[in-house]
């Protein structure tokens, strides 16, 4: 069983940036590709970005391209998110995932979810 856990949400102005970690337990962390999903208030939850388990491969949604970077550390068994260039619309509860398959992560039907660490981009 893999436990993640989030950190690294806060309040930021726009344009400002923000890193977000997950830290995951309980597995072997570099089995599994991980990704990150975010939901804001009144909306579904939606994709972000993701890595492969060996962090050759990203995808990330087109709203967080050029701003967003996924990155990995197996070393420390830990997933980041460095978000630049943060707007108002960026607002939300931000999730990690993982799974063994990098589809199913983006997918949103990874097996493993964290509890969320909220993001709020004031205009």
């Amino acid at each position: 069983q893999v436990q993640l856990v989030e950190s690294g949400g806060g309040l930021v102005q726009a344009g400002g940036s923000l890193r977000l970690s997950c830290a995951a337990s309980g597995g072997t962390f570099r089995s599994y590709a991980m990704g990150w999903f975010r939901q804001a208030p009144g909306k579904e939850r939606e994709f972000v970005a993701a890595v492969s388990w060996t962090g050759g491969t990203t995808r990330y949604a087109d709203s967080v391209k050029g701003r967003f970077t996924i990155s990995r550390d197996n070393a420390k068994n830990t997933v980041y998110l460095q978000m630049n260039s943060l707007k108002p619309e960026d607002t939300a509860v931000y999730y990690c995932n993982a799974d063994s398959n990098l589809r199913a992560v983006v997918a949103g039907q990874a097996d493993y979810w964290g509890q969320g660490t909220p993001v709020t981009v004031s205009s």
